[in-house]
């Protein structure tokens, strides 16, 4: 990250809106305010937050990630299952 005036400062932030513009946006009319709202809702949330891969979770998108992390947890249970505690 540069320091505030550099051309680095905002340039995640840049690329982000560059995305949501291309994507989401462009070639597209929306009636209300509301609507635009909520196309911009289901783009980030449905799509950015689920679908594209990230790096911090091994290039696996979040669905990817948490499906496999669901079937280590299934396997682990199988495989070590809790002891069981006299009552």
């Amino acid at each position: 990250m540069g320091s505030a005036g550099d051309s680095y400062d905002n340039a995640l932030a840049e690329n982000l809106w560059m995305l949501i513009k291309t994507e989401c946006i462009r070639g597209r009319t929306f009636a209300t305010r509301a609507e635009a709202d909520l196309a911009l809702f289901e783009y980030v949330d449905g799509f950015c937050n689920s679908r594209c891969t990230q790096k911090r979770l091994g290039y696996l998108s979040p669905i990817e990630f948490e499906e496999g992390h669901s079937a280590d947890q299934a396997t682990a249970k199988r495989t070590n299952p809790s002891p069981v505690t006299p009552s």
